[in-house]
C-alpha cells in the first residue's frame, strides 16, 4: 500500500486533542466548512463527544448524519464497511467529509489492534476518491503507544492549531504489527471438520460448549451460524477442512475456526458487501457471557459480508489477521 498525500484527493489527518477546546477547535470548522460547501457531513464519535459537538454546532448538526461510534463502531473491523464506506458510497461523486473517532480511553486490549489495522486500512480502502476523514485522538489520556501508532496510520497531523506531514507515515507496519494470532489454551475442547457431513456435529459441539461456558441461550444459535459459515468456506476453498475450538478468557468466549487457507487480501472482511461475492465471509458474532448464569442476555450482533444486523451493543473482533486465514472470531 504505497499512498501520496501529495496527489491522492484523499485526506486523512490525525487530530490530536488534549481538552474540549482543541476538540470543538479543530472540528467544528471543518464540519461548518464542508456545509458550507454542499459536502456531505458525517460525524461517528462516541456519544459524549457526539453531544458535546452536537451542541457546539447548534441547528447545523441537523444537516449532518451523527453516529454513536461507540455502538456502530464497537467492532472495529465493521467501522469501514459499516459506517465509512456506508456513508461515502452514498456520494461516489461528491466530495463527503466524515470526522471518525475509532480509538477512545476504555479500548480494551481485544479491541485495540483491530482498531490501529482498521485506521492504516482506511488508506487503503479510500485511496483516489475525494473524502477526507478526520480521526480525533485524545491525546492527554491515550498512551503514547497509541499516539505513535496513529502517526503510522495518518499522513498528516493537527496539534495545537498547527498541521504537519507525518514522517512517521507507515500503514503498511501497522498492519503487519498488528497481525497477531490468538493461541487458544493447550486444554480447550476442539473438533475437526473434514467434510459437509461433519457440519453438523460441529453446530452440537458449539452448541454444547458455549451453553457450559456461559453463552446466553437465545444467542448460541447466532454463533452456530457464523462458525458454520467460517468452516464451510472452509471446506470450499481450502484443501484440508479445517478446526473449531472454544474456550472461554475471562469475560470472553473466543471461538476460533482454523485451516491452511491464506487470505491474500488485506482488506477482506472489511468492505461492504459484493453480491458476486462467492460466499459471505462472516466479521463477526459478539456476546458477553452471563455473569449470573447462561439465561441472562447480553444485547450482540451478527455482522458481515452477508450482514445480519439489529441487535445493539457488544461486537468485537479482537485479533485482525488481514493477511492470515488462521480465522478466529471473538464472542464477547
Amino acid at each position: 500500500m504505497t499512498v501520496s498525500a501529495a496527489v491522492d484527493p484523499f485526506v486523512h489527518p490525525a487530530l490530536f486533542y488534549r481538552d474540549d477546546g482543541e476538540y470543538l477547535g479543530g472540528l467544528v470548522p471543518f464540519i461548518r466548512d464542508g456545509l458550507d460547501h454542499g459536502d456531505p457531513v458525517a460525524v461517528a464519535v462516541p456519544g459524549g463527544r457526539l453531544a458535546l459537538l452536537s451542541g457546539a454546532l447548534g441547528a447545523a448538526a441537523r444537516e449532518i448524519r451523527m453516529i454513536d461510534m461507540a455502538e456502530a463502531g464497537r467492532n472495529p473491523g465493521r467501522i469501514i464497511p459499516g459506517v465509512l464506506r456506508d456513508f461515502a458510497d452514498r456520494y461516489p461523486d461528491r466530495a463527503v467529509r466524515i470526522v471518525g473517532e475509532p480509538v477512545w480511553p476504555g479500548r480494551t486490549e481485544v479491541e485495540y489492534p483491530a482498531c490501529a489495522q482498521h485506521e492504516a486500512l482506511i488508506n487503503l480502502s479510500f485511496t483516489g476518491r475525494d473524502v477526507t476523514i478526520v480521526c480525533p485522538y485524545d491525546a492527554r489520556a491515550l498512551d503514547n503507544q497509541v499516539l505513535e501508532d496513529a502517526r503510522a496510520t495518518h499522513p498528516t497531523v493537527w496539534e495545537s492549531g498547527d498541521c504537519s506531514t507525518s514522517e512517521y507515515f507507515a500503514p503498511e507496519r501497522v498492519i503487519a504489527d498488528y497481525n497477531h494470532r490468538i493461541h487458544a489454551p493447550t486444554d480447550s475442547p476442539a473438533c475437526t471438520v473434514d467434510t459437509h457431513a461433519d457440519l453438523a456435529a460441529a453446530r452440537r459441539f458449539l452448541a454444547a460448549h458455549a451453553g457450559q461456558r456461559g453463552l446466553a441461550a437465545d444467542r448460541v444459535g447466532e454463533l452456530c451460524l457464523m462458525i458454520n459459515e467460517l468452516a464451510t468456506n472452509s471446506l470450499a476453498y481450502t484443501s484440508g477442512g479445517c478446526t473449531v475450538r472454544i474456550w472461554r478468557a475471562g469475560d470472553e468466549i473466543v471461538c476460533e475456526v482454523r485451516d491452511g487457507g491464506h487470505l491474500t487480501d488485506p482488506l477482506a472482511g472489511r468492505q461492504p458487501h459484493q453480491h458476486h461475492h462467492p460466499r459471505p465471509l462472516p466479521t463477526v458474532l459478539a456476546e458477553r457471557p452471563s455473569r449470573a448464569g447462561p439465561g441472562a442476555r447480553f444485547p450482540g450482533e451478527a455482522t458481515g459480508f452477508g450482514s445480519v444486523r439489529g441487535w445493539p451493543g457488544e461486537h468485537r473482533n479482537g485479533q485482525i489477521r488481514p493477511h492470515d486465514r488462521d480465522r478466529t472470531r471473538r464472542a464477547a
